[in-house]
């Protein structure tokens, strides 16, 4: 799944900073928390991050702490950076955000923090997330579809909603909607889905599923 969205990403270049944001699973560290010094080691080498845009989305960001405690087990921002090292090489520089706390306020925030820091720099902002968990095939995709047209639609609100109202078991709904507020207040002005599958896509059970989207917010 994540391998189409990458595919394209490689033709768009290489950008000057990758801001990943993703879910707390394990509910360790603070709120929202950034690293902004160090670097991250994966099997094909390490990725160094960004301390200069980090440290200004901490200081643009009246909600967010410098926290590293919270990216110690995380594994929601770790599993891009393989497919980021494959098609950027160890050119890049990342700023890892991981997020508690995933109400709409808290979103905003983040994403406005995010627009405030770019600061001329050509900034690329992922989101990472699954959608719906051990659902159905059929009722994963209702619930999904709904997620896509809020994303489709560049509607934050409405995607915080029906996560909200559907009971949609999407882990990283307050990165998405963060995402899309960043993507907005940088320019972007549509979304598209690139490619969308459950689990049972592969594995042949459509009993419990897990569904998995990847979209493009852009002008």
């Amino acid at each position: 799944m994540a391998a189409h969205l990458y595919s394209e990403l490689a033709s768009d270049g290489l950008p000057d900073t990758v801001i990943i944001l993703g879910p707390n699973h394990y509910g360790v560290g603070t709120g929202v928390s950034a690293m902004v010094e160090g670097v991250w080691q994966t099997p094909l080498g390490e990725v160094e991050i960004d301390s200069i845009v980090a440290k200004q989305i901490c200081k643009n960001s009246e909600i967010m702490d410098i926290d590293e405690t919270a990216h110690t087990s995380e594994h929601s921002i770790e599993v891009q950076l393989p497919f980021l090292q494959y098609i950027y090489g160890n050119q890049f520089k990342f700023v890892p955000i991981s997020m508690m706390m995933q109400d709409s306020e808290t979103s905003r925030s983040v994403g406005e923090s995010i627009a405030k820091s770019r600061d001329g720099r050509d900034i690329l902002v992922m989101a990472s997330s699954d959608l719906s968990h051990y659902e159905s095939q059929k009722q994963a995709e209702r619930k999904d579809r709904l997620v896509m047209d809020a994303i489709l639609k560049l509607d934050e609100e409405e995607l915080l909603r029906v996560v909200e109202l559907e009971n949609i078991s999407m882990c990283g709904y307050g990165p998405v909607s963060s995402a899309i507020v960043a993507g907005k207040l940088l320019g972007a002005t549509s979304a598209k889905v690139v490619s969308y599958q459950t689990s049972g896509d592969i594995t042949g059970d459509y009993g419990q599923v897990v569904g998995y989207l990847s979209a493009k917010i852009g002008k």
